[in-house]
């Protein structure tokens, strides 16, 4: 049977509210999450780690690289890790986050230690995981500073953002909402700790955000490639103020909310 191979659909660049030309530093754009929500820590363990309630920034250039690629937007992949790796990102929370978790049972590869002491060890071994989901309510955001974006990366941001479906695992389908261009972030939006000396108060909790490293590479990034991940050279952790505070818990599930927000 003949295979048909159709190329994506040229996207179309969104309108930002607001001249273009008006002032405002950050590049804002919002996503709806349409599925449930998983991303666990990159320092964390496979079968322990609880999950993250939003995306890092890592996750979302890699998200931006991901669709640019996809729909041959970018003409040089290094150049685009380049400026994504310069660019500074914060995120925006949603108004409330629900986690749910449970423990399952898996299958797991066997590790060489136990294949060289019993070397008739079946390929894959049972195990039991931790793992947890997050619902959100409320958007999320993804706000460029665009004093750290060059014009080319800023044009390829515009074209790339309404092609995201996912932030995270595969199967954390979110939906773009919109693009716009503002002054200020205010209190919804993550704060590096290093940046508290801005005088914007923070609430919320502390966690450790992983991002692109000053001199990442897409040799680096590349899940197809051999080339190691180096910390603080491709990958970095920043840490990272999250403005949600618990609101409610019970078994099997903790509720956080905005910082300060209404029910």
């Amino acid at each position: 049977m003949a295979t048909l191979l159709l190329e994506p659909p040229p996207l179309e660049q969104p309108q930002l509210e607001g001249e273009i030309g008006h002032a405002g530093r950050w590049l804002v754009f919002r996503y709806s999450s349409v599925s449930l929500f998983s991303l666990k820590s990159s320092r964390a363990t496979s079968t322990a780690g609880k999950t993250l309630l939003t995306p890092t920034p890592y996750a979302v250039k890699m998200a931006f690289l991901d669709a640019a690629l996809r729909h041959g937007l970018a003409e040089s992949p290094d150049d685009l890790v380049r400026w994504l790796a310069a660019a500074s990102l914060r995120i925006g929370v949603p108004r409330h986050a629900c986690v749910t978790g449970t423990i399952q049972s898996v299958r797991q590869e066997t590790r060489d230690v136990e294949r060289k002491r019993k070397p008739d060890s079946p390929p894959y071994r049972s195990s039991i995981a931790l793992r947890e989901v997050v619902h959100h309510s409320g958007t999320i955001g993804a706000a460029f500073d665009l004093n750290t974006c060059s014009h080319e990366l800023i044009a390829l941001l515009l074209q790339t953002a309404p092609a995201i479906n996912y932030f995270g695992k595969r199967g954390g389908f979110m939906q773009y909402v919109s693009g716009v261009r503002q002054r200020d972030l205010g209190l919804s939006f993550t704060l590096p700790v290093d940046d508290l000396n801005t005088g914007v108060p923070a609430s919320g909790h502390r966690s450790m955000l992983d991002d692109f490293g000053a001199r990442a590479s897409f040799d680096a990034l590349n899940s197809f490639t051999a080339t190691e991940v180096r910390r603080n050279v491709d990958r970095r952790f920043v840490e990272t103020i999250i403005p949600m505070e618990v609101y409610n818990s019970g078994p099997g599930f903790t509720h956080y909310s905005l910082s300060g927000a209404m029910l």
